[in-house]
């Protein structure tokens, strides 16, 4: 490529790294991250960025390749995002819930070429690397590296002895930033390959539809590795502020309502399970807030949740977001206004996001019907990393095939009606039955299973094992499957109950018939576990 050229193309360049590179040039003092006390100024954060990008290059990682990261909330992990960005890597956030055979799976499928893990995940990352070869780096935030295994290194020492020399490389905003792991439908995870330019006009979007300007606090209850806990940190990235971010763990309502009003944050996420409890803290309606907008999403927000809300933060504008991570996140939006109103929808379609409800033969639905959503637009993702055959059928007919079926209003408001995909939300993780039920089939004692969702009072929604025996007069226990899901799957993916019945219910072409089983587990007392 002639030089002229290629300058031209650098310099209207806006990839993720260059979001935070162009900031710092402009207001290298200004606060960017805070975390349990701890400050970093825009400067320091870009230099501790190009310090890892450099160290990450130093250890064989390219244009190109994976970088993992498996580790709590904490601002290394935001430092990984974008080191990985500035070197045209691909960053692959890890679900810290994962058990290490999950993790080495998401490890070995995307390729991963560096990990960067903390010290609560070290002895996990040292499992995963005994069985998944191709990681050639390991980097710690710890003080001892030694419990991811051998030639793990200390995360700090590496960034210390490293160049500050920003790395000359041309990342496109087309080029793939992330690979954003979901749960499959087929029992693996899938992993959506979402550009820079994704990213890019989601953050937009929300700037846009929130009247988010400089200057200003953003506190976030999600995990990083999440989808929306990776996209809540991008508008003040781009226009100036500061992200507040929130230590994973026991959740503190609390503690959270102290950090909103002593760090005067401006905007702030949290699932509805835990708005439930920020609503509920003692004293909470005497506080001093600067908050300008509120958000939540992820799962349904009872009307309870909803009003209590609206009573403890009066005059503060609410947005429900929905969406999914292949859409980068956020497709549809409901409202503050239209909360109570149109409670249990998800608002309309948002600018830049296009969106039909269709029929299996791709023709739009008559109002008031269900259908299946798809989706266009600049936030679709590129694909499913290494796996053409589901990325073919996610884009059948030309729009991406999202897996809700949603029903229209006549004010032109979208319900989620059923996931065709056959999906649980519990806490606001999604949970696919059918992985859940590959790991319970293989259970010697049972012949069958099915995994259905029901109501549950803290985390609105929780799977239930439905099972068959092998031998009905030597049926497995409900320990016997929660321990045998405990070993093989994250934690919140185990069912709370199990119940045995002799046969299943199968419709006449021998289908199990979920909706009959949901209707009849729904009414059953299910533990709070």
């Amino acid at each position: 490529m002639d030089e002229s050229i290629r300058a031209l193309n650098v310099a209207r360049r806006l990839s993720y790294g260059e979001q935070l590179a162009r900031r710092a040039r402009k207001e290298p003092n200004e606060r960017a991250l805070r975390f349990e006390g701890v400050d970093r100024s825009v400067g320091e954060l870009d230099e501790r960025v190009t310090r890892l990008a450099n160290a990450l290059a130093a250890r064989g990682v390219v244009k190109g390749d994976r970088v993992a990261t498996l580790g709590y909330n904490a601002m290394e992990i935001i430092e990984t995002y974008l080191a990985s960005s500035r070197l045209g890597a691909i960053c692959v956030p890890i679900n810290f819930r994962l058990v290490p055979t999950e993790i080495s799976y998401i490890a070995e499928n995307s390729g991963a070429k560096a990990l960067v893990v903390d010290a609560q995940m070290a002895e996990a990352a040292g499992k995963v690397r005994e069985t998944v070869t191709g990681i050639t780096a390991c980097l710690v935030v710890s003080d001892d590296a030694s419990a991811a295994g051998p030639g793990a290194e200390v995360y700090e020492t590496v960034l210390a002895e490293a160049s500050t020399e920003p790395p000359n490389i041309d990342v496109s905003e087309f080029d793939p930033a992330f690979i954003m792991y979901t749960s499959g439908t087929t029992g693996r995870p899938k992993g959506a390959v979402l550009s820079h330019w994704n990213l890019l006009m989601n953050t937009f979007n929300i700037i846009s539809l929130m009247g988010m300007s400089s200057g200003e606090t953003f506190l976030s209850g999600l995990p990083l590795f999440h989808i929306g806990g990776l996209n809540l940190i991008s508008p003040q990235l781009l226009l100036g502020g500061t992200n507040v971010v929130l230590a994973n763990g026991d959740f503190s309502a609390e503690k959270v309502v102290d950090m909103l009003e002593a760090e005067e944050v401006t905007g702030c996420y949290f699932v509805p399970t835990q708005w439930q409890q920020i609503c509920a803290v003692p004293g909470i309606k005497d506080r001093k807030f600067n908050l300008r907008r509120i958000m939540w999403g992820a799962s349904v927000a009872p009307p309870s949740v909803l009003k209590a809300m609206e009573e403890t933060f009066p005059g503060v504008p609410t947005y429900n977001c929905f969406g999914q991570t292949e859409m980068s996140s956020v497709t549809c939006v409901l409202m503050g206004e239209d909360a109570i109103s149109k409670q249990g929808s998800v608002g309309k379609a948002i600018a830049n996001v296009e969106a039909r409800l269709v029929d299996e033969d791709m023709n739009d639905v008559p109002q008031g019907e269900p259908g299946e959503i798809v989706y266009r637009g600049p936030t679709v993702m590129q694909g499913y990393w290494n796996n053409p055959e589901a990325t073919a059928d996610a884009f059948e007919g030309g729009w991406f095939h999202s897996g809700d079926l949603v029903r229209e209003d006549e004010d032109g408001y979208m319900f989620v009606v059923d996931r065709k995909k056959d999906m649980i939300i519990s806490g606001g993780e999604n949970i696919y039955c059918a992985e859940v039920e590959a790991v319970i089939d293989a259970h010697p004692k049972v012949r069958e299973v099915a995994i259905v969702g029901v109501p549950h009072e803290k985390w609105v929604e929780t799977p239930v094992a439905v099972i068959s025996a092998t031998d009905a007069a030597d049926p497995p226990s409900q320990e016997e499957i929660i321990a045998w899901c405990r070993e093989r799957l994250a934690s919140y993916k185990k069912p709370s109950q199990v119940f045995l019945v002799d046969e299943l219910p199968r419709n006449a072409s021998g289908k199990i018939l979920k909706f009959q089983l949901r209707e009849s587990y729904s009414e059953q007392p299910v533990g709070q576990g």
